[in-house]
């Protein structure tokens, strides 16, 4: 008890002196093992929005996961429920090889005018739906696209890479180094591509969990090569929370519509771009 009163206050203090992006909440899928060995084996993954990595205090991440399995095919989650601070759903490894759990999402944010207000664009919207969305007579239309990608990464048996096939939309993660071969003390490759394209001089973060039960973020900032690679040397065993993200705000839209043009018809689509990728990667002992 006499060490726990110090590192509480701290940990406030620290909180109070922390800035408002180091806070910002992060979205997050935690497996309950990312490498399992057995002919008839379980996953448990909780996903959740929070401050503290990883625990779950803030709002469970929504949307749908898919599972692309080793041979190719896509499988479902099973007993996915949803409660008031996390997600959490199954996954049944029937198959040896590598797995990937990922929930993407593509769409359009933004706002126009309209009779003197402004608007917001319906959730859900996404560039092929976006003319139908905006009514005539709307002006100084604002809007961005966004592409989302939070997945996680594992293994029963031997490890496999027919998952890492590219598919050429958002940011992906390209294995150098297989990320269900992880050890601590020892340096990780990957490369990241957006749209198919290698990111040069990205930035990537990287955070350890168990942030709210220690008084440093020990946050790692780190930045790719030309080739949009970048090397990760672990500093110990845990689950590494891993983001890269590229683009942001919103602008004028492209077509007719659009702030600055006529008022009488819609837009063609959005001009700016957010691009946004999380996982989870679990670190081993030696």
């Amino acid at each position: 008890m006499k060490l726990r009163t110090p590192l509480l206050a701290a940990a406030a203090f620290l909180a109070l002196a922390t800035p408002a992006a180091v806070q910002a909440h992060r979205m997050w899928m935690l497996p309950s093992a990312t490498i399992v060995s057995g002919d008839d084996v379980w996953v448990t993954i909780d996903a959740a929005v929070s401050n503290d990595l990883f625990y779950f205090e803030h709002q469970p991440l929504r949307g749908d996961p898919k599972v692309l399995a080793p041979d190719g095919s896509t499988l479902e989650v099973e007993n996915k429920a949803t409660g008031r601070y996390r997600t959490t759903f199954d996954v049944h490894l029937t198959q040896k090889g590598t797995y990937k759990v990922a929930i993407v999402s593509e769409g359009v944010m933004g706002s126009y005018m309209l009779g003197g207000e402004r608007k917001p664009i319906p959730r859900g919207t996404t560039t092929a739906t976006l003319a139908s969305v905006i009514p005539a007579g709307a002006t100084e239309v604002r809007t961005s696209e966004s592409a989302n990608r939070n997945e996680v990464f594992i293994t029963s048996g031997e490890p496999t890479n027919t998952v890492f096939k590219p598919t050429g939309k958002g940011i992906e993660l390209i294995p150098v180094t297989h990320p269900n071969d992880l050890v601590a003390g020892e340096t990780a490759t990957f490369q990241f591509t957006l749209d198919g394209k290698p990111m040069p001089e990205q930035a990537v973060t990287v955070i350890p969990g168990g942030i709210r039960y220690r008084d440093k973020l020990n946050q790692m900032d780190l930045k790719t090569d030309a080739a949009g690679k970048v090397q990760i040397k672990w500093p110990e065993p845990g689950m590494y929370w891993l983001n890269v993200t590229t683009g942001g705000g919103r602008g004028p839209g492209m077509g007719p519509g659009a702030e600055g043009q006529g008022a009488s018809a819609a837009p063609a689509g959005p001009a700016p771009r957010r691009a946004n990728y999380v996982t989870t990667l679990e670190v081993l002992a030696p």
